[in-house]
């Protein structure tokens, strides 16, 4: 048994019930898709708070099934139907919160009973049997530091919104990602961000350097269509390949995303033409990683994303920094959508004896790394209109001399 709770406003409650279609927005898309026929829905209004239900689910949750709904705002789309004559619950943010049930995350088997027997759906004796679900449920929220776990699947990661990622673990969900016992392995979380912002179900994501292979455990379970390569593949469905030569045709792949090495701090394989044998001090470390972007640039489609994710080096008393060359190498073949910065926690050097030696010896530990975010500009692309910014001018607060 599974449920779904749909979110409306006063706005769009009306299209809601007239089409008999539920919708969500790009960032809760994967609520959506998730949602498969059969499934009990419900419908909550946030301006007057107010749950309607119960329906069902008439199709699979898909993209688009009426287009022109809400004039587009909300392409991810799932046909309903009434089950039975529909009920109004008032206040329904504060039962939800008594339940221990979030709008955002899907209703295991336990919620789902408990929102349908208070709607009078079941029968009276089963609202007695799961009274006590309700505690267990609130002290597993209580208890919880992570995402939660639901019935379905563990609640997926949300989408970030600032440009500081910082994520407790590697890995997210019930299976993994990756493997985290690989050198230099990329977090999970960076891959879902990155393929959830910029690309649809069915696009083609690229990983030119797939390491242990964590793109592809990601976009598998989001539904795109993957393509990995590495010079020393780790598994089987990794394609034995240079990233300097990419064996894919000009403007073929919606998205990529690459996890280089930073220089020659790390042994990934015995591959005697690695670019991680290089070291990062001397200039064929950036010619290299080069050509592997010139390469990312002919097979990218235009207007389409690049994810590059690198971090600094700092090797007997001497700083490099890795992050600012690659990324002026990256200026010359693609335009700069933005760049964020990604906490380091999993690495060797994070340690208590790490700390103090950095403490003692007057040095830093890397604490974070780039992701270089940025998009191919089309061929014909016009020159940049001139740009009128009107700044909000706050003034300042006075204090007073006793405050001083």
């Amino acid at each position: 048994m599974r449920g779904q709770i749909f979110a409306c406003t006063n706005k769009t409650e009306r299209e809601c019930l007239e089409r008999m279609l539920f919708s969500t927005n790009k960032v809760h898309a994967n609520k959506t898709l998730r949602t498969k026929k059969g499934d009990y829905l419900f419908l909550l209004n946030f301006d007057s708070d107010t749950l309607y239900g119960v329906f069902r689910a008439r199709s699979d949750g898909k993209k688009d099934i009426v287009h022109e709904a809400w004039g587009g705002k909300y392409p991810y789309q799932v046909e309903v139907e009434k089950d039975g004559e529909i009920k109004i619950v008032k206040k329904a943010k504060k039962l939800l919160s008594r339940f221990g049930i979030s709008w955002i995350a899907p209703l295991d088997e336990t919620r789902t009973k408990l929102l349908l027997s208070y709607f009078g759906y079941l029968k009276e004796s089963t609202w007695g049997s799961l009274i006590p679900a309700i505690t267990v449920i609130k002290d597993k929220q209580q208890s919880s530091t992570g995402t939660l776990a639901v019935g379905m699947e563990e609640e997926k990661p949300q989408i970030e919104a600032t440009t500081l990622w910082d994520y407790p673990r590697q890995s997210y969900g019930k299976k993994p990602k990756g493997d985290n016992k690989y050198p230099g392995v990329t977090p999970a979380f960076i891959i879902y961000n990155l393929v959830q912002r910029y690309t649809e179900p069915g696009d083609l994501v690229l990983d030119p350097m797939a390491g242990s292979g964590t793109t592809i455990d990601v976009c598998k379970e989001e539904g795109r269509k993957v393509i990995a390569y590495d010079i020393s593949p780790t598994r089987p469905d990794i394609i034995q390949n240079d990233a300097r030569n990419i064996p894919l045709p000009e403007n073929s792949v919606d998205m990529i995303f690459i996890d280089s090495p930073y220089g020659d701090n790390v042994r990934y394989n015995d591959h005697p033409d690695d670019i991680g044998k290089i070291s990062s001090e001397i200039e064929k470390f950036y010619d290299e990683l080069e050509k592997v972007m010139g390469e990312c640039h002919r097979v990218l489609k235009p207007c389409k994303v690049l994810g590059w994710l690198i971090g600094d080096q700092w090797v007997k008393k001497k700083f490099t920094p890795v992050g600012f060359k690659v990324y002026q190498r990256l200026c010359k073949y693609f335009d700069t959508l933005d760049v964020v910065c990604v906490v380091r926690r999993s690495q060797t050097s994070n340690t208590s004896l790490w700390y103090n030696r950095a403490r003692r010896f007057n040095f830093y530990l890397r604490g974070f790394k780039y992701l270089f975010i940025m998009r191919k500009t089309p061929p014909n692309a016009l020159a940049p209109r001139e740009r009128k910014i009107q700044w909000a001018r706050y003034p300042r607060v006075k204090h007073s001399k006793t405050n001083q």
